[in-house]
């Protein structure tokens, strides 16, 4: 995937429990590919929020020890699906892309957590998500297979959700403002 132009085609779908669903993956002969790695993600904009604005997004992200520099561009829906253009790379050094970024006006705006366990199954890939405001299944591969796999992981297709993890952020942030929590989507420490 490094520096290949792509279409992410996903469903991200919440759950109660993320134990059914990787008891479904084991059944179906899916991989694990890896076991559940915190994710830490800092988004990048310009002052004037222009990315945010054109529903763009430039994260470094570090996992493992690795930096994943991603852009992804609109999303557009079919039904429950996401597809979005999405160019990504692995850098060095983390440290490094962000001033880089920096230096070019652009500045760190938000920072959220998550930890992925990946699975997959075929052409499709699964990612259980632990997140500060609860627990995700993210399915993505091509559109055809999505739905149907969706399915046979006992999950329900309607109730995948179209925002992205910022924005349930923020909707839960305003729906909890008794818990006072951070801006950002960060594991309490």
């Amino acid at each position: 995937m490094d520096g290949e132009n792509r279409c992410e085609q996903e469903l991200k779908i919440p759950v109660d429990d993320l134990r059914p669903v990787r008891e479904a993956l084991r059944s179906r002969g899916a991989k694990q590919l890896s076991p559940f790695e915190r994710e830490v993600n800092v988004l990048f904009d310009d002052e004037s929020g222009s990315l945010e604005q054109a529903d763009r997004v430039l994260r470094v992200r570090r996992v493992g020890g690795v930096c994943v520099l991603t852009f992804k561009g609109p999303p557009t829906f079919v039904g429950p699906v996401k597809s979005r253009d999405e160019l990504e790379t692995e850098a060095a050094e983390a440290d490094v892309v962000e001033e880089i970024l920096m230096r070019l006006g652009l500045r760190p705006v938000l920072r959220y957590e998550k930890d992925r366990e990946r699975w997959a199954l075929g052409e499709v890939e699964v990612a259980l998500d632990r997140t500060p405001m609860g627990e995700f299944v993210e399915i993505e591969g091509p559109v055809e297979r999505l739905e149907q796999l969706a399915g046979e992981l006992g999950l329900q297709p309607e109730r995948a959700v179209r925002e992205s993890y910022v924005t349930l952020w923020r909707h839960h942030r305003m729906g909890h403002p008794d818990l006072e929590l951070p801006e950002d989507m960060v594991f309490s420490r």
